[in-house]
C-alpha cells in the first residue's frame, strides 16, 4: 500500500461521520512544555494541520491528567542513596573531607575581593529571581499547575533542610559536624544545609528548568557562583553545597512521584495529525484495548486502529516515554537475577525502541515468519513516535475459545518459531497475545518490540518453552508437545526440557501457572475431606445397624444375658483390648482411605507432564533444570541484613572490654550454658515426637535435631528445620501427607505456646518490684497494641490477607485431622507440649546463665520472667528474619533487650555473643556430621 501523495491538501474534507474531538484531553493541546500543539518533525503546528486534526474523529479513553513516573521514582532513590553515601564519607573519611577543604579554600583564597563581592552579589539577587521569571513565563503559557508543584516541592525541602540541620546540631556524630560545617565567632556553627538554596533547586527542578537549555545554562551559572560566594566567605563547606545539591534534588523527584507528573502523552490526534504528515488522510482512530497490559507486556505501546479515506485501515502502534519506561524495576531485577541470557537496556531512548522494533519486523518477514509489515515510521513530538503496520485483523490466541485451538493452528503458530529460529531471531515473549490468527485461519507472530537478533542458543531454547507452555495452559500437555513435536522434530523439543521452570517464562505465564496449582491443591483438599465424609457415614451406618437387632438376635441377648447372671464374670481386660484393638483397625482403614483419596486425585503440574510426553519420545533427553538464576531474593535481603547485623554488633563490640570481661568471666556457669544448650535437643525431639502416633526411634529423632543445627544455617530457621523433620519422619515410615501434618502440628502448638509463654512472662515482669523489671505498663501494652495494629492491617489489606492466608493454609493443610489422632492419645500429647515447654525454659536457663557468666558482684540480677521476655521477642524476630539462624535480628534483639531490662551493655554484648556461640555456631560442626551420618544409612 503506497500513502496518497495530497495527503496535506488544505482541502482535505473529513469523514461524514467525523465528529469534533472532545476537547480537554490532556496532553491534547500542549506539548510536554504546555504549549501550542508540536508537528511530528517538532516544529509547530501551522493552524490549517491543527484544525484538519481536530475535525477528526478519535475513539479513545481519556488520558489521566497525571501520571507517576518510574523515572521519577529512580531518581529519587539515587538522590537518598548518594545522601546515605555523603554522610558516609562524611563520618568515615575524616582526613579525605578534611584535606578536600583545604584545598578548596586554599584554591579560592587567591580569587580577586572584587570578584568574590561581585559573584555574591549577583547569585543572591539571580537566586530570588530566576524563579521568579520562570514562574511568569509558565503562568503566561498556562502552565500553573507546574508551579504548584515546585511550590510543594520548595516547601517540602525547606522542611527537610530544618530536619537536617536539627540532626546535625543535636546527634550527629563530630566527624559529619566537621564536613559540613564551619566555625563562626562566638562558638558558633554555619547551617550544615542551606535553607533557602535548597528550596530553590527543588522548585527549579520540579517545574522542569534543566530540561530546557536556557534556563539550564542560567541555572548552573546561578548555583556556582552561589557556592563559590559561599565558599570563599567560609560561610559554608562541599560536602554541605553537595548535600544542599542532593536534598533539593531528591525531594522535588520525590514530590514528582507523589503527586504525579502532567500526562503530555500523544492523543489520538496528535497521532492522526502525525499520519498525515507522513502522507495518509486518516478518517478515525480507535484505541485497541482487547488486551489489557499484562506485568511482562506493559511497555507494548499503545495501539490504534486508523481507517483510511482512500485505503485499508492500518494498525499503528504509539510509544511514548511513560509507557517505555513501565517495567522499568522489573527489567532491572531480571537483568540483575538471570545469568546467561541478553536482556535489552531497562530503559532505551525513543529512537533505540523504534528502530529495534522496526529492525525486528524487517528481521521476521526476511525470514520466511507472518508478521505485520512495517510500512512507516516517525516522531510524535520530543517525546513518542509512532510505527505504522498494515492492518491483519483476526483475533489472538487468548482471544479464541478452546475448541477453536485446533491442530493445524498449533502447526501455524510452531512453523512462525522455526522460521524465526532459522535466522537466529528470538521473540522473547511468545505468549497468547502474541500470535494473531487471522480470519483465514493463518497465524501471526506479533508484539517483536522485546525481541533479538543474533540471539544464543540459550535464548531461543527458552522461546520454544515459553511457547510450549503457552500452547500446553490452552490445550493441555499432550496435544502442545504433540504439535511442537510435529513441527520442530524430537531433538529440538528435548533441548527445551532444562529450561521448563518457572523463571524462564513470562510473568502471565507464570501467574497461570501458580492459579492451576491452587486450583490442583483445592481439589486434592476436597477429595480428602469427600472421603473423610464418607467413612464417618460409613461408620454411622454400621453403628446404627449394630445398635438396632432383629427381634431374634434380642432374645437371643436376653438369654445370654440372664445365663450370664449365673456364670462367673468375664474378663474385663481382654474386653477392653478388643476394643482397643478394634479402634485400632477403624483408624487405620480411615488413614488408609484418606491416602488412597489423596493419592487419587494428586495431579502432576503441567511442566512435568510436558516432560514425561517429551520423554516417551526421547528418554535420554536431560531433564535437570539449567541454573538460570545468578541470585535470588532471599538471598539478596540475607546479605542486606547480615550488613546490618555486622555493623551492629561491630558497633556494640567495640565499646566493651573484652579482656577484662574475659578474665572476670565465671566458666560454672559457661560450662552451665553449654549443657543447658545440650539438652535442647533432646527436648526438641520430644516436641516433635509428641505430634507422631507413628512409632520413630528416639534416638535417631536426637540426632535429627542436632543436624538441623547445620541446616539452619543455610536455610531461614522456619524452613530449613520444617523441611529437614518432614523429611526425616518420611524416611522414618510415615506417610508424605502426615509426615507434613505432624510437622505442622508442632510448629502450630509452639506458636501458641510461644504467644502464651511471651503474656504470661510478660505479665510476671510487671508484677515484680524489683527495679531491674520490665513494666508493662509501655513495653508489654505498646508490644500488644503493636500486634494488633498488624493484624488489624494484614486483615484490611487484600493482598496481605490472601498472603497471610494461602502461606498458613499450606502450611497447617491437613494438621486438624492429624491433631485429632494425637488428642486420642493423651501421653503423645504430653510429651510434645511438655518437649515445646522444655526446650523453651531450657534456652531461657541458657540465655540465663550466659548472662551470670559475665556478671560481676556489681551488676543486679535479672529474674527469669525478664530474660524470659527477652528470649522470646528476640526468637520471634529471628524466625520472622529472613536471614539463615535469623543472624542479625536475634542478635541485636537480645543485645536490646537485655539492656532495656536493666543489664549493662558491657555485659550485655558478651552474654548475648556466648548464647549465640553455644545455640548457632558451635553445633554446626556436629550437626554437619549427624547430617551426613543420617544421610549415608538412609533417615534423610
Amino acid at each position: 500500500m503506497q500513502p496518497s501523495k495530497a495527503a496535506d491538501a488544505p482541502d482535505a474534507e473529513p469523514h461524514p461521520d467525523a465528529t469534533p474531538a472532545p476537547a480537554g484531553k490532556p496532553g491534547a493541546d500542549r506539548d510536554e512544555t504546555g504549549e501550542t500543539p508540536v508537528h511530528p518533525t517538532g516544529s509547530t503546528l501551522s493552524t490549517t494541520a491543527a484544525e484538519q486534526a481536530e475535525r477528526v474523529s478519535g475513539d479513545e479513553p481519556l488520558l489521566p491528567a497525571r501520571v507517576h513516573r518510574p523515572s521519577d521514582l529512580m531518581r529519587l532513590l539515587i538522590g537518598v542513596l548518594a545522601i546515605v553515601v555523603l554522610f558516609s564519607i562524611a563520618a568515615f573519611a575524616h582526613g579525605t573531607t578534611t584535606g578536600l577543604e583545604q584545598d578548596i579554600n586554599k584554591g579560592t583564597g587567591q580569587a580577586p575581593d572584587i570578584l568574590i563581592k561581585l559573584a555574591g552579589l549577583v547569585s543572591s539577587i539571580a537566586v530570588l529571581l530566576v524563579p521568579v521569571a520562570f514562574a511568569i513565563e509558565r503562568l503566561i503559557k498556562r502552565d500553573g499547575l507546574r508551579i504548584a508543584d515546585g511550590v510543594l516541592a520548595a516547601v517540602l525541602a525547606h522542611g527537610v533542610t530544618l530536619a537536617a540541620d536539627l540532626w546535625v546540631a543535636k546527634s550527629a556524630p563530630g566527624t559529619i559536624q566537621d564536613a559540613l560545617t564551619q566555625p563562626q565567632p562566638g562558638d558558633a556553627l554555619t547551617d550544615p544545609v542551606h535553607g533557602y538554596l535548597a528550596p530553590v533547586i527543588a522548585y527549579m527542578t520540579a517545574v522542569g528548568m534543566a530540561r530546557r537549555p536556557r534556563w539550564r545554562v542560567v541555572l548552573w551559572v546561578v548555583l556556582l557562583l552561589d557556592a563559590f560566594a559561599m565558599l570563599v566567605g567560609g560561610y559554608t563547606t562541599p560536602f554541605s553545597i553537595i548535600l544542599t545539591v542532593l536534598i533539593g534534588w531528591t525531594v522535588a523527584y520525590g514530590t514528582l512521584y507523589a503527586v504525579g507528573s502532567p500526562n503530555v502523552r500523544p492523543t489520538g490526534q496528535h497521532l492522526m495529525a502525525g499520519l498525515r504528515h507522513v502522507g495518509f488522510r486518516p478518517v478515525s482512530a480507535m484505541r485497541a484495548d482487547d488486551a489489557p497490559d499484562s506485568g511482562d507486556q506493559s511497555d507494548r505501546g499503545r495501539r490504534y486502529l486508523v481507517s483510511l479515506e482512500d485505503g485499508p485501515p492500518l494498525d499503528v502502534t504509539v510509544v511514548d516515554r511513560e509507557q517505555q519506561a513501565q517495567g522499568f524495576f522489573y527489567r532491572v531485577w531480571r537483568r540483575l537475577t538471570l545469568r546467561g541470557i541478553t536482556q535489552r537496556r531497562s530503559i532505551q531512548s525513543l529512537r533505540q525502541a523504534l528502530e529495534q522494533e522496526a529492525l525486528l519486523a524487517y528481521a521476521a518477514i526476511a525470514a520466511g515468519a507472518n508478521a505485520p509489515k512495517l510500512i512507516a515510521t516517525s516522531e510524535l513530538g520530543p517525546d513518542a513516535v509512532m510505527l505504522v503496520y498494515e492492518h491483519i485483523g483476526g483475533r489472538s490466541l487468548d482471544a479464541l475459545e478452546d475448541s477453536e485451538i485446533t491442530d493445524e493452528l498449533l502447526h501455524g503458530s510452531w512453523h512462525q518459531v522455526r522460521a524465526l529460529q532459522s535466522r537466529r531471531i528470538a521473540h522473547r515473549r511468545l505468549t497468547g497475545d502474541a500470535i494473531l490468527v487471522d480470519r483465514s485461519g493463518k497465524v501471526f507472530v506479533t508484539d517483536l518490540r522485546g525481541g533479538e537478533i543474533a540471539a544464543g542458543d540459550l535464548v531461543l531454547r527458552m522461546d520454544v518453552a515459553q511457547l510450549l507452555t503457552t500452547t500446553g495452559l490452552r490445550v493441555g500437555a499432550e496435544r502442545a508437545v504433540a504439535g511442537a513435536l510435529e513441527v520442530l522434530g524430537p531433538d529440538a523439543v528435548a533441548d527445551c526440557l532444562p529450561l521448563l521452570q518457572p523463571i524462564a517464562l513470562s510473568r502471565s505465564t507464570r501467574a497461570a501457572l501458580r492459579r492451576l496449582a491452587r486450583e490442583r491443591s483445592q481439589r486434592e483438599r476436597e477429595a480428602v475431606l469427600e472421603a473423610s465424609d464418607a467413612v464417618k457415614r460409613a461408620r454411622a451406618q454400621e453403628h446404627g445397624a449394630q445398635s438396632e437387632p432383629s427381634d431374634g438376635t434380642a432374645a437371643a441377648g436376653t438369654a445370654a444375658t440372664a445365663g450370664a447372671a449365673t456364670e462367673p464374670k468375664a474378663d474385663h481386660r481382654t474386653v477392653r483390648k478388643a476394643d482397643r484393638k478394634a479402634l485400632r483397625n477403624e483408624k487405620q482403614a480411615e488413614k488408609r482411605a484418606l491416602d488412597d483419596a489423596l493419592e487419587g486425585a494428586r495431579e502432576e503440574d503441567l511442566l512435568s507432564q510436558m516432560r514425561q510426553q517429551v520423554l516417551l519420545i526421547r528418554p535420554q533427553a536431560p531433564v535437570e533444570p539449567v541454573r538460570l538464576e545468578r541470585i535470588k531474593a532471599r538471598t539478596l535481603l540475607s546479605c542486606i541484613a547480615g550488613a546490618i547485623a555486622a555493623y551492629f554488633l561491630i558497633s556494640q563490640v567495640t565499646q566493651a572490654d573484652f579482656g577484662a570481661v574475659v578474665e572476670q568471666a565465671e566458666w560454672g556457669w559457661v560450662a552451665a550454658a553449654v549443657a543447658f544448650s545440650a539438652l535442647s535437643y533432646v527436648a526438641a525431639a520430644m516436641s516433635l515426637l509428641g505430634f507422631v502416633p507413628e512409632r520413630v526411634p528416639f534416638g535417631k529423632t536426637v540426632l535429627a535435631q542436632v543436624a538441623g543445627s547445620f541446616v539452619k544455617i543455610v536455610a531461614p530457621a522456619a524452613v530449613g528445620g520444617v523441611a529437614l523433620n518432614t523429611r526425616f519422619l518420611q524416611r522414618a515410615g510415615v506417610r508424605p501427607g502426615l509426615a507434613v501434618a505432624s510437622v505442622g502440628a508442632s510448629q502450630l502448638f509452639g506458636l501458641g505456646c510461644h504467644i502464651l509463654l511471651l503474656a504470661a512472662f510478660g505479665y510476671l515482669t510487671g508484677t515484680e518490684k524489683t527495679p531491674s523489671s520490665l513494666t508493662p505498663s509501655r513495653t508489654v501494652i505498646a508490644g500488644l497494641l503493636t500486634v494488633a495494629v498488624l493484624v488489624l492491617v494484614v486483615t484490611a489489606v487484600p493482598f496481605l490477607r490472601k498472603f497471610v492466608v494461602t502461606r498458613v493454609r499450606s502450611l497447617f493443610a491437613g494438621v486438624v485431622p492429624r491433631m485429632l489422632d494425637v488428642v486420642q492419645r493423651p501421653q503423645k500429647l504430653l510429651t510434645g507440649i511438655g518437649g515445646m515447654l522444655l526446650l523453651t525454659g531450657l534456652f531461657v536457663m541458657c540465655l540465663d546463665a550466659s548472662v551470670r557468666a559475665f556478671s560481676g558482684p556489681d551488676v543486679p540480677h535479672l529474674s527469669y520472667a525478664s530474660i524470659a521476655v527477652v528470649f522470646l521477642a528476640g526468637n520471634a524476630l529471628g524466625s520472622a528474619a529472613p536471614t539463615p539462624g535469623g543472624m542479625g535480628a536475634v542478635e541485636g534483639a537480645l543485645t536490646l533487650g537485655l539492656i532495656a531490662v536493666g543489664l549493662p551493655k558491657e555485659v550485655a554484648a558478651p552474654a548475648v555473643l556466648l548464647y549465640r556461640l553455644l545455640t548457632l555456631w558451635l553445633p554446626v560442626l556436629p550437626g554437619w556430621l549427624c547430617f551426613n551420618h543420617l544421610t549415608r544409612k538412609g533417615e534423610l
